[in-house]
């Protein structure tokens, strides 16, 4: 059995960006095994969207992190000040 320790989350913000609702929570402790489709499939049902509508996520107003990116890689590389920052949005920003 694996054991599961306080490590193993990584802090994301997450910040919405153009026409999409914004979060009441914006500071999530998230597996750091997950991909980025776990989070955006999050983001999706926590706004109570329409299954057909489209989210888009962005690490840092640059550049959209592949679906199956993991979150540990995302902040080994990206993170800042503890945390990953993510942009959400409905329609393509960046990149």
């Amino acid at each position: 059995p694996e054991k599961t320790t306080e490590t193993t989350k990584v802090d994301i913000l997450l910040n919405a960006t153009g026409n999409v609702p914004i979060m009441k929570k914006r500071r999530w402790a998230v597996d750091q095994e997950k991909p980025i489709s776990w989070i955006s499939t999050f983001i999706h049902r926590y706004l109570k969207l329409d299954p057909e509508e489209k989210l888009f996520l962005y690490v840092n107003q640059t550049f959209a992190p592949s679906p199956d990116q993991l979150v540990k890689n995302l902040y080994e590389c990206h993170g800042t000040n503890g945390k990953l920052v993510l942009y959400y949005c409905k329609s393509q920003a960046w990149g």
